[in-house]
């Protein structure tokens, strides 16, 4: 007889669930589950691995039920579909015992509601455990869109789109990287500590962090990467002491290159990390006016500068494509609304919540709020076009399509990141600078630095 499920497994399946059924984010999803079961430790660590790589690998998993269950998943009930994704998820991409992960998943199948259907949850998932070696030999062949797209678990118009923009190879390295584990890196709060003295102090916890590698401006000197988990040093990061954050994100405001006394716009600024970062930067000294649309991710940017002890940021809810703000600023960073498609490593769901009409849209939108930071850049002063997406309508388009309708003594440039960079550069345009996760082992990113010259 099959044991209570565990705690873990309960929450993960509710994350799934949750996900797909009610539309909720997954890392919010997994964080109220979590707390009202009271996971900790191991518990909670090993919850959020089912459920984070259960939706992230829906697209293999689905393909595997449609052949073994001999029908489209949407025909199955909704709890039924979940048990099946956990349960195929355990078998075939964790290192999770065989009889473990069936008999979990059928009593969570019964314990769902959905006893009727707990021989369909034991017969597929037996089989994918005898089959496990033949079912991931057939899911590896991707060599044209349609296999990727089920070999590395992504909607196939993503795949289509990379194989058309990057070509084949590179499309498939992305694919790959896109389901790896997503880099664990910190940036120390300087206004309180050096990187040095930060890095004994996790030292001296157990923690093990070397500084930021690769070619700049991935190399942020406050940054460190982790060798392994934070552990212990997790109190740093709840007092502000240090704040997570890749080195492609970094590398944006690197490139802003706020300096001390200068007037800095941060448009789009929810979460409020790299506003952070900025107002670092600027040693605290000088204005950084921080603007998001939505409620929720502005108090989120004011309740960061308030843990980091920042007395230069005025945060304000407006609209980025129509406030009003007076003077130029010495920089404007626009860290676009974007599909998010450099962040597939780190956010489970955002494969599955996007389209090619959204990305439409999104470029529409990013124009609009690109031609109205644009003109409050002071003469002197310089723009920061950034995204944590890899889609050409989003990036290059978007800012050429500026750049075409700028002319006049007073017009941007756009400075050549690629040529300081060329391992970075676009290829679309060496101006720019894509950030891949797959070659660069962060998170993805465009970023281009528009400059108004006296």
């Amino acid at each position: 007889m099959s044991g209570a499920p565990t705690a873990a497994r309960s929450v993960a399946l509710e994350v799934i669930r949750a996900t797909f059924e009610q539309d909720a984010f997954t890392d919010a999803a997994f964080r109220e589950a979590a707390e009202r079961h009271g996971l900790e430790g191991r518990d909670r660590a090993q919850a959020q691995r089912l459920a984070y790589g259960a939706v992230q690998r829906r697209g293999s998993t689905d393909a595997v039920i449609r052949e073994l269950a001999g029908r489209s998943p949407r025909l199955l009930d909704p709890p039924v579909l979940a048990c099946l994704r956990l349960g195929l998820y355990e078998l075939l991409y964790s290192s999770s015992a065989e009889h473990a992960a069936v008999d979990q998943a059928v009593e969570l199948c019964k314990r769902a509601g959905a006893a009727h259907a707990a021989g369909l949850v034991n017969a597929v998932l037996r089989r994918a455990g005898r089959e496990r070696a033949a079912l991931l030999e057939k899911l590896a062949d991707d060599r044209e869109p349609t296999g990727a797209a089920a070999a590395h678990s992504v909607p196939r118009w993503l795949a289509e789109l990379w194989w058309e923009e990057l070509g084949p190879d590179t499309a498939r390295s992305m694919l790959r990287a896109s389901n790896e584990p997503a880099e664990r890196a910190l940036r120390v709060n300087t206004l309180r500590d050096g990187r040095e003295q930060m890095r004994r102090r996790l030292g001296e916890a157990g923690v093990a962090v070397t500084p930021a590698p690769g070619p700049a401006p991935l190399d942020a000197a406050e940054l460190l990467v982790l060798d392994g988990r934070l552990g212990e040093a997790a109190a740093l990061v709840e007092s502000g002491d240090l704040v997570p954050q890749s080195r492609g994100s970094a590398a944006v405001v690197e490139l802003l290159d706020p300096r001390p006394g200068h007037q800095v716009l941060d448009l789009c600024a929810g979460p409020g990390i790299k506003t952070g970062q900025i107002a670092a930067r600027m040693e605290d000294r000088g204005e950084l006016i921080a603007v998001d649309s939505d409620p929720e991710r502005a108090a989120q940017v004011a309740e960061q500068a308030e843990r980091l002890g920042l007395r230069s940021v005025t945060v304000i809810e407006a609209d980025a494509a129509g406030f009003e703000l007076g003077d130029g600023f010495d920089r404007v960073l626009v860290d676009a609304p974007c599909s998010g498609l450099g962040t597939l490593a780190s956010r489970p769901d955002v494969r599955w919540r996007r389209s090619p009409q959204a990305i439409e849209r999104l470029a529409e939108v990013q124009g609009r709020i690109l031609a109205r930071a644009a003109r409050l850049v002071r003469p002197g002063g310089s723009l920061v076009y950034a995204t944590c997406t890899l889609s050409r309508a989003e990036n290059e388009d978007v800012v050429t399509g500026l750049l075409a309708g700028e002319d006049g003594p007073a017009a941007l440039a756009a400075d050549d990141l690629g040529a300081a960079s060329p391992q970075l550069a676009s290829p679309v345009d060496p101006r720019f600078l894509s950030i891949r996760p797959d070659r660069d082992r962060t998170t993805g990113f465009f970023v281009a630095r528009l400059s108004r010259h006296d």
